[in-house]
C-alpha cells in the first residue's frame, strides 16, 4: 500500500520541466497562489495515531512525500528538521522524496543521515538532457540506502547510460499532463528502457502524458486513460504480452 503525505504545500518554479506544473493549474482553478508556501494540516500525518493508540499509516506503509511540493525547497527549511524527527521515527514506513533541487540534498539532510536512513528512497527528476548533466553527477555523489530517477515529464531524449551503474535502483519514465502538456515521444521511452535494460536497472513507463508521439502520430490522452495506455504499451512492447498498446 502507499500514501501520500504533504507536509507542506506550494513552491516555486525551478526548471523546464515546472513551465505547467500541475500544482500551480489546480490551485490557480481555485483562486489560490501555488507559490506560497505554507505547513499542511497533515504536517504530522507519519505519526498520528488512532483512538486505539495506533499509527493512522500502518507499518510497511510506503510514502510519497512532498507531491505538492519540493522537499527540498528553500523556502521550506524552517520545516524540514521536524520532517526528518518523523521520518526518522517512523522507521517502519517505507519514505520516498522526489526532488529536483538534488543540488540542496546536502545542506538539507540531518546530522545523523550517514550514509542514509535505510528507510528513505531519494529520487532526483530528471526532465530533459541538459537537466540529466547537471543533476545526475550529483545524484550519484549523496550518500542514500536507495536511489531512484523520475523522467517526469519527460520532454526530450535523455542518456542516462553514464551513471546507470551509480547504484540507480529504478528509472521511472512519464509524459506531461493538462491542457498545456508538451508532447513526449514513445522513441524517447524505449530508448531509456533500452538503457536501464542493458545496465540491469528497473524501469517502469508509469503513464503516456496528455500528448503523447507514436510512429509519427500525435496522440491526445485523457487523464483518466494516460496510466492506463502506458501500462498497455509496456505489456506489449516491452514484456513481449499482449496489452494492445497504442
Amino acid at each position: 500500500m502507499s500514501t501520500i503525505w504533504n507536509p507542506w504545500h506550494g513552491c516555486e518554479k525551478y526548471s523546464e520541466g515546472c513551465a505547467h506544473c500541475y500544482v500551480y493549474r489546480r490551485d490557480e482553478s481555485v483562486g489560490r497562489d501555488a507559490s506560497e508556501v505554507r505547513r499542511n494540516r497533515d504536517f504530522d500525518l507519519p505519526v498520528r495515531r488512532k483512538r486505539d493508540g495506533s499509527f493512522v499509516l500502518p507499518p510497511g506503509e510506503t510514502v510519497y512525500a512532498c507531491m505538492t511540493s519540493d522537499f527540498f525547497l528553500e523556502r521550506a527549511d524552517a520545516f524540514r528538521a521536524e520532517a526528518w524527527r518523523m521520518i526518522r521515527q517512523r522507521e517502519d514506513l517505507r519514505f520516498v522524496i522526489i526532488t529536483k533541487r538534488i543540488a540542496r540534498f546536502a545542506d538539507c539532510v540531518p546530522p545523523d543521515w550517514g550514509d542514509g536512513y535505510p528507510n528513505v528512497t531519494i529520487t532526483c527528476t530528471v526532465e530533459n538532457e541538459k537537466q540529466c548533466r547537471i543533476r545526475m553527477p550529483i545524484l550519484l555523489s549523496v550518500p542514500a540506502a536507495r536511489k531512484q530517477v523520475c523522467c517526469e515529464p519527460l520532454l526530450t531524449r535523455v542518456d542516462l547510460s553514464p551513471y546507470l551503474d551509480g547504484g540507480i535502483a529504478r528509472v521511472i519514465v512519464g509524459g506531461e499532463s493538462g491542457p498545456e502538456a508538451r508532447v513526449c515521444r514513445w522513441e524517447w521511452v524505449c530508448d531509456l528502457y533500452r538503457q536501464c535494460t542493458a545496465a540491469g536497472v528497473a524501469f517502469t513507463f508509469k503513464q503516456t502524458g496528455a500528448k503523447f508521439e507514436k510512429d509519427g502520430r500525435v496522440f491526445r490522452i485523457p487523464r483518466s486513460r494516460q496510466m492506463e495506455q502506458a501500462r498497455k504499451a509496456a505489456a506489449t512492447y516491452f514484456t513481449g504480452g499482449t496489452g494492445d498498446g497504442l
